[in-house]
């Protein structure tokens, strides 16, 4: 689990509700269904109108990472590579087929089969590549939909504050229905910029780090399977991948 963005996400939930209570207000004060269904339905139906259903599905399926990253060890990745590079040297490229199928992820396993079919270094990058960029592109289109809600949030939330002062100036004669009006225009605005500064773009930004790490990942494979693939020393092999650590 990522400690740290379940961290961020419970200190904002505090700060916000912590500073509303030192002020002297209630929990209740900040709990307003209209203007929750002004800014959440506003959002929402605004970042649908933007994106396409491939991009939503994915936008479902990356969402966990938020907690839930997918585990990439760089470390681990290049220590696996030395040893394909060994085997490789040992027992030739063909060496390398059984430990295919026992490859957990589907990259590096597609680029060991590669390998192992004797494929020209220049094909396998090209594929590779392709491969990578394809899937990068995807998950970053997927994590800006988070960026579109965090950028559409603010203006929904004015639009619902003007909503509630309409309603205010349409019910001057009428004391009593003034406070929800006011409450609507107010706790709307908080809402807007709330959660596009405190959730939706720090989201965004998140699932963008994971996608980073993971193209990383992908290239440090790509070098090593081409290092392999042109017969390079496995002690050369191991030092070059390492330039990809932090």
């Amino acid at each position: 689990m990522d400690v740290l963005s379940l961290i961020g996400i419970l200190l904002a939930f505090v700060a916000i509700l912590g500073g509303n209570i030192l002020e002297g207000g209630t929990i209740g004060s900040l709990l307003n269904a209209p203007a929750a269904l002004i800014v959440v339905g506003g959002t929402l139906a605004a970042s649908l109108l933007q994106s396409r259903l491939p991009v939503l599905k994915r936008t479902l399926q990356i969402s966990h990472w938020i907690l839930l990253p997918p585990r990439v060890e760089l470390t681990e990745g290049i220590e696996k590579v030395t040893r394909w590079s060994l085997v490789a040297r040992k027992e030739g490229l063909l060496g390398l087929e059984p430990m295919t199928d026992d490859e957990p992820d589907p990259f590096a396993r597609k680029a060991m089969q590669l390998l192992a079919d004797g494929v020209e270094p220049a094909n396998i990058r090209n594929i590779l590549e392709a491969d990578m960029f394809t899937q990068e592109e995807r998950d970053l289109q997927a994590a800006k939909f988070y960026e579109a809600m965090g950028g559409y949030s603010p203006t929904i939330g004015i639009i619902g504050a003007v909503m509630g002062l309409i309603q205010v100036m349409g019910n001057l004669s009428d004391p009593s229905q003034l406070g929800s009006g006011i409450a609507v225009a107010f706790v709307a605005t908080i809402y807007g910029v709330a959660f596009a500064n405190l959730l939706l773009l720090p989201i965004a930004n998140k699932l963008k780090a994971v996608v980073r790490v993971q193209s990383r990942y992908r290239e440090m494979l790509i070098e090593g399977i081409l290092s392999i693939a042109e017969g390079e020393n496995p002690r050369s092999i191991e030092l070059k991948l390492k330039g990809f650590l932090d």
